[in-house]
């Protein structure tokens, strides 16, 4: 029997429901954590409907379980990568139908909507969300869709989610919320009035920067045949044994953010008083543009630390590979630190224009804070501005 909880105010603790999932499909052997399911084709007629794992897999039912119970919601769907996810959504599109994007997404869902989907007719305007009077021009572009982050990829933006999905609600006019940075641990934005919740589960859901994976919430059974539809005929499925890694992960996700979100808060005030910073972007900082929005719709400030150094790109470059505990690298969510350059890296196939106007320059660093010990991490970001001149 799948985990299900009829009761929505007497839902079991966050912990508790990642934890456990549901139905294993091995309920003959009593296992406590599921098997690998990596068979590609079934039995016509097994009691469960499965027949080719492109369009369905015990594996993706188990994480769908425990995603639907985590984020609290009626239907989860998963595929191969956040990416994969980003894809299902827009393959509902048409040409013609316009996208109404926040102006600072990820650099490769900018990518996507800039590169490959315009090519077929999908169209794409750029607006700051945090900016209130530019809810009027949903009226006057009257898009197809609303595409937001919160916070955003890199600047850590706060938008206030409940306030825009109000809008658009009244508009009849879906709004899509990658909650990546946030995770359900800390946002859920269906409860905010989002039609879909987008995440990686690459990231902070895995945590173990092991496996790859995406996936889209939502309360809207229509939207669930749409999704599921396009992750069989478009071949977006995940692999049984990323599926598998993810299940193993989200175990710990709730525990993992508890440390992570204690040492990125510690290191965010750090660096706040570092002579060689220039500012610090942190949603639980007082000095956050968006703090009060932040401490209204987060339970916490997350994990993922954007700062500005006082120094041009070589000197940038060169403090970030003098880490010892931070590796120079992109993704993030894992246990173990990260600092990224997003105006080369993330974010390389923004126009230089765009980055500009962003604020995503040369000197711009984002950190993904892990798990280590504070104190480690403390005395090696220190070490490292010390390069700077």
């Amino acid at each position: 029997m799948a985990l299900v909880n009829k009761n929505r105010d007497a839902a079991p603790g966050i912990n508790t429901r990642s934890i456990h999932h549901g139905e294993s499909f091995s309920s003959e052997t009593g296992t406590v954590m599921p098997p690998i399911f990596p068979s590609a084709t079934f039995a016509h007629g097994n009691e469960y409907g499965f027949d080719y794992t492109r369009s369905g897999n015990p594996n993706f039912r188990i994480l769908e379980s425990v995603l639907s119970s985590v984020e609290r919601c009626k239907h989860v769907t998963v595929f191969a990568s956040g990416v994969s996810a980003i894809t299902s959504i827009v393959s509902t599109l048409g040409k013609g139908d316009l996208v109404l994007c926040e102006e600072n997404l990820y650099g490769c869902t900018v990518r996507l909507f800039e590169e490959v989907f315009r090519r077929f007719g999908v169209k794409t305007e750029w607006i700051d969300f945090t900016d209130n009077s530019n809810l009027e021009k949903i009226d006057s572009l009257r898009p197809k869709m609303i595409w937001l982050e919160s916070p955003t990829n890199p600047m850590l933006k706060v938008l206030d989610i409940s306030e825009i999905c109000s809008f658009a609600n009244e508009r009849a006019i879906p709004v899509v919320v990658d909650n990546t940075f946030a995770t359900p641990v800390l946002q859920r934005p269906l409860e905010l009035g989002a039609t879909l919740s987008l995440c990686s589960t690459t990231k902070y859901i895995n945590g173990h920067s092991d496996a790859l994976g995406g996936a889209v919430c939502t309360e809207d059974v229509r939207w669930k045949e749409q999704l599921d539809f396009a992750q069989k005929s478009l071949g977006l499925q995940p692999s049984p044994f990323d599926c598998w890694l993810i299940t193993r992960g989200i175990k710990t996700m709730p525990l993992r953010l508890e440390r992570q979100i204690a040492n990125a808060l510690a290191l965010a005030k750090q660096l706040s008083n570092h002579m060689k910073v220039e500012w610090v972007r942190y949603p639980f900082l007082a000095s956050h543009p968006q703090h009060e929005i932040a401490l209204k719709q987060m339970q916490g400030g997350g994990a993922i630390v954007t700062a500005k150094l006082k120094a041009d790109q070589s000197q940038t470059y060169a403090m970030c590979k003098s880490l010892s505990y931070f590796t120079m690298a992109e993704s993030l969510g894992g246990v173990e630190s990260l600092i990224c350059h997003p105006a080369t890296m993330t974010h390389s196939s923004v126009d230089r224009d765009t980055k500009i106007k962003l604020g995503i320059d040369d000197g711009l660093v984002r950190l993904s804070v892990g798990c280590e010990d504070l104190e480690d991490l403390s005395i090696d970001l220190n070490r490292a501005l010390e390069t700077l001149r």
